[in-house]
Parts: structure tokens; sequence; C-alpha cells
């Protein structure tokens, strides 16, 4: 049977390698270069492509996360969005996202089952979703199949937002849908996981964990070095090596997996699985005067909508420390820092109820595709100089590793965080003439659901503060 009627036709032009990937393209073709020369070929010779050349490019020039990245991945490891003809910035809605999940779901989970099969032991899932636009329903989705799935397994999951996902709508009904969506998706994407830590400033250049930093907000290259080297330190403690109760390494000491991490900030006796992520970047160096103080205060926050300077009596930690600076500029020893942090936490006029420490000789390192984000401060070994350099920005030919310090925090202080989405949800979405009803209505939700959600946001809130007006169900 003959069908007829409109066809169209979506092509574009492949992107062309940046110097840094046709760099990393002409390494990969070295040995059949070199094979070929043997064989009887010519080489061609080919412009030498500098270092400099590189930074340059990628610092002006990174539109996607593929324009700096040197990972080989599996074939099962990505997966195309198929039929969607929309770029990054136009897959923003909370709706296009629940209108794509549902086809895509099954075949999503698939790609996870052929990683889980591989595994002998699985301690856990750790997730990062972008919460500010149609892939956090994608996002809610699959975690709803893994925690069908894997009944057992605990999940840590980074909701993060960039800088640009914070800016104020132009009218009033876009006011009213972001406020929405912000509230409908933190309620649904913690449903289904064991811990979740928001992550992402309004503005991380004006905020003090960029103290030593220079950051554009403006450049998701930037912003995203940050977040990306704070999860790296806070997920170390999964890679260790796990040592018996008497044993200790000089390279490395406090290995906890996932599930050790949920149980330390989500088990004990206040059941609050929304935690806050700090970090020191670069940390500071375990010499001079009052140095517990001025390490303890350099843990600055990346969560947004938390209280400063709260005193929670019942707050529970967990942090990692790697390639922290002793005397002498040299890496202080594991046994060292322990002694350190031990030391400021007794001398602290606020401490937490308990802190698990996990410590690493290693520091950061910093390859050649990090952004140019270390201040004038800041040496070659993540020192903190006494006095500026000359060069204003400093990135990877300047700056080849740093000291890193990375906490996730259970506490209090996470209530304005909750509140304001507990708030928005009752406020514009489930009272009696909400100005949000209609947009509930478009993302498929009924009232019944949307009480859910409400309740799910009202236990948080309660879990933290018993005595709280919000948690009630009065307006």
């Amino acid at each position: 049977m003959c069908r007829t009627g409109n066809v169209s036709t979506h092509a574009c032009e492949p992107r062309k390698r940046n110097l840094f990937l046709q760099r990393l393209y002409e390494e990969e073709q070295d040995s059949l270069t070199q094979e070929n020369a043997v064989n009887g070929g010519k080489n061609k010779p080919q412009r030498e492509i500098e270092d400099e050349d590189i930074v340059e490019v990628l610092e002006n020039g990174v539109q996607y996360w593929t324009d700096f990245s040197k990972v080989h991945y599996h074939p099962q490891s990505l997966y195309e969005m198929s039929g969607l003809w929309v770029g990054v910035q136009e897959f923003d809605s909370y709706g296009i996202g629940r209108d794509t999940s549902w086809a895509l779901r099954e075949e999503i989970s698939e790609r996870l089952r052929f990683f889980v099969e591989e595994c002998d032991h699985i301690q856990g899932f750790q997730f990062i979703v972008n919460d500010s636009g149609g892939f956090s329903s994608v996002g809610a989705d699959f975690l709803e199949n893994i925690a069908d799935e894997y009944t057992n397994t605990p999940v840590l999951l980074y909701a993060v937002k960039d800088p640009g996902s914070h800016m104020v709508p132009k009218s009033q009904k876009q006011v009213v849908s972001k406020n929405l969506h912000d509230a409908i998706s933190f309620s649904r994407l913690s449903s289904f996981c064991k811990l979740i830590v928001p992550v992402g400033l309004p503005s991380l250049r004006r905020s003090k964990a960029s103290t030593f930093l220079c950051v554009e907000d403006e450049k998701p290259y930037h912003c995203s070095a940050v977040y990306a080297s704070a999860l790296h330190a806070i997920s170390l403690p999964f890679r260790m090596e796990p040592l018996g109760p008497s044993a200790d390494s000089c390279y490395f000491s406090g290995a906890v997996d996932i599930r050790g991490v949920v149980e330390i900030l989500a088990g004990q006796a206040r059941q609050n699985r929304v935690t806050i992520l700090d970090v020191a970047m670069p940390a500071p160096s375990l010499t001079g005067k009052q140095v517990e103080q001025s390490f303890l205060g350099n843990l600055q926050t990346l969560t947004p909508e938390i209280s400063e300077d709260v005193e929670d009596l019942q707050a529970v930690e967990s942090m990692t420390i790697h390639g922290a600076l002793g005397s002498g500029g040299h890496r202080a020893p594991v046994s060292e820092v322990k002694d350190m942090v031990r030391a400021a936490y007794e001398n602290a006029t606020t401490r937490p109820r308990f802190c698990n420490l996990s410590v690493a000789l290693c520091p950061l390192p910093i390859p050649l595709p990090f952004p140019k984000i270390f201040g004038n401060l800041v040496g070659q070994h993540g020192e903190l100089l006494g006095s500026p350099v000359d060069s204003p920005l400093r990135g990877s030919l300047d700056v080849h590793s740093i000291p890193l310090a990375a906490r996730l925090r259970s506490s209090s202080a996470v209530l304005p965080f909750l509140e304001n989405r507990l708030g928005n949800i009752r406020r514009l979405g489930i009272q009696q003439g909400a100005a949000g009803a209609e947009i509930v209505r478009n993302l498929g939700y009924g009232k019944d659901e949307l009480e859910d959600m409400g309740e799910t946001l009202s236990k948080m809130v309660l879990e933290l503060d018993p005595y709280s007006q919000m948690s009630s169900d009065s307006d």
C-alpha cells in the first residue's frame, strides 16, 4: 500500500574536532602510522599542536562535554534519545521530559542491566541528574525503574543545576512554572533514592567556594569542573581498598562504600536523606597558626538555599581529604591529617554528632583539558601563596595538582531548601484556585498525586524540625 504525505528531513553537519580532540586522534593513530612507516609507507609531517593552543581553544570554544572528554566509552554507556530534534536548551521543560521518558524507560534500563550482570558485587548506584529541565523527568522515571528492580541496592543521587537555571523568569507564568518544576522534580527524585544531594549555586563566581578561583558562571565548562572535583572527592572512599579494623595504610584511610555513607548520613536517629555538599578547593595546608579552624572554615557550600551558621546538635558528616599539604609544601601523612581534623572538631564551638573521615595521600590531578579557573594565589601544587603571581588566571599548564577537601553534611541547615519547595507545591499547585493548576494538569498530574508529593516534602521537613509549621497540613 502506498502512503502519501509530507516528509521532513533533519540533517546537520558533524562537529569538527577541536585541537584537543585532534591531538587525541593523532596520538591514537601513532601506532598505525609507525607500523605503516616500517612497512615502507611515508609519514606525513603534521603540525605540532602545542599545549598552549589547546588550552586557549578549550577556554573559548567549549560547547559540549565531549569537547574536552578523553574517556573511551563502552558502546552500551551512551544512549541517544532518538526522535528529539531539539537542543539541550530547548529540552528545558519537565513536561517535555515526561512525554519522552516512558518510551525510553525500558531501553535505558536494559543498558544498565548489561553492566550490572558484569559486576561481581554492587555496592550501590551513583546518579547525577540535571534537575533543571526535561532530564529531571527522564531521570525520575529511570530511578523508579531501578528502585523496583534493585530494591535493596542504595542509590546516591546528586540533583544538579547550572547557574543559568537560577535566572529569574520574565513573566509571572514562567515564575510559577519554574517553582512548580523545582518542587515536583525534587519530590519525585528524592522518592527513589536513599540519599539526595542538591548541587548548584545561583552564582558560583560570587560564592565563598570560589575564594581562590576565577569562575565564569556563563561557562558550564568552568562550573562543571568545580562540581566534578567535589564529587570526585566524595566518591574517592568508594574506590579505596577496604582494610581490616586494625590495619592501616600510608596512602589512604577510611574506605567506605555507598551503603556505608547512606547509613552514616541517613541511618542515624534522624532519618534525613537530604544532605549538603561542601568543598575547599584548594584545601589549605596543615601549617600555620589556628590551622584547625582555618581548615574547617575553608569548607564552603555548593548546595543552594541553605542557612549559614546553624547549630545542629544532631548533624552528621562524611568528609574526604586528599593530597593535603604539610610543612615544606610536602604531602602531609595520612595520620597527620586525621590528627588535625580530630583536633579541629575538638576545638570547634559547634561540632557534629558524628564525622566519618576518609583521607588519601594523592592530590587531585589537573589534566590538560581542565579550565583556567585558579586565581593568582594558587601555586603549582595547589599551595596557597603569600603573594599573587603575575598571571591572574591559571590552568593546567600552571597548576599541576591541588589538595581538596569535600564534605557531605546532614544538617537542619537544609531546611530553607525543603520549605521553599513544600510551600510552592502547596501554594501554586494544591490550594484551591492555585496559580499553577493548569500547569499541573498539562504535566499529567492529578490533585492526589500532587498531595502525595507535598506529603513527601512535609515528612522531610518534619524529620529536621518536628515543630515546624510548614510540616502541618495548614496553609
